[in-house]
């Protein structure tokens, strides 16, 4: 059975919460929460824009639905990246072409680091690079934009992990020592326990005992 068409009410409804997503990432395009929320309803928006009026007609092609969606939501990503404040739809905008576009999307996730003085858009373009499998290319962004007096821990501890998944151990030791000069110990004291395990372990197994 097909899915249930939207009426006029959901519609709608769709429309007020957009809008109100829409002016909450103007006033701050790094809103996470409010993007991923605007992102489904775009998705949502562009499915249905795909599904014919006539119910004979052939299925529509999941993959052409998904094309569609992803459209949508980076038409979302590069209206906001156009803020020059807004450094999280960037990372969206290199997670969406990193398949294709690998140059562009380190680009895109560079871009989003300089604009960051946090370290979250480093953090979370490290997480994405090193989830593809590119470890070298996360481990190179970091190289080149992180800070660890200055950056959140999280920033420092995707590099950590990047370093060991690459199995360049002495370079995730080097990045766990750097990371004590991080302002958040708090933050530090939760994740460095974990860490020190986890590059002892390589240590050990590259030591041969």
């Amino acid at each position: 059975m097909g899915s249930r068409r939207p009426s006029s009410s959901d519609r709608r409804g769709d429309n007020i919460h957009e809008d109100a997503l829409r002016a909450q990432l103007t006033d701050d395009p790094n809103n996470a929460a409010a993007f991923q929320a605007l992102a489904e309803i775009v998705r949502r928006h562009a499915a249905e824009s795909t599904v014919m009026d006539d119910p004979l007609a052939a299925p529509v092609d999941p993959e052409e639905r998904e094309r569609a969606e992803e459209l949508a939501v980076w038409a979302l990503a590069e209206e906001l990246a156009g803020n020059p404040r807004g450094w999280y739809p960037l990372v969206e905008l290199g997670r969406l072409s990193l398949d294709d576009d690998t140059d562009g999307a380190l680009r895109r996730f560079a871009t989003a680091a300089e604009r960051d003085p946090s370290g979250r858009a480093l953090a979370e373009s490290v997480a994405v690079l090193s989830e593809a499998g590119l470890q070298v290319e996360a481990l190179g962004l970091g190289v080149g934009h992180w800070r660890a007096r200055e950056h959140v821990v999280d920033a420092g501890r995707q590099l950590v992990l990047a370093a060991l998944a690459a199995d360049r151990t002495a370079e995730a030791r080097q990045y766990l020592d750097f990371m004590e000069a991080a302002p958040d110990k708090a933050a530090l004291a939760k994740v460095r326990p974990e860490l020190e395990k986890a590059v002892a372990l390589s240590e050990q197994h590259h030591a041969g005992t």
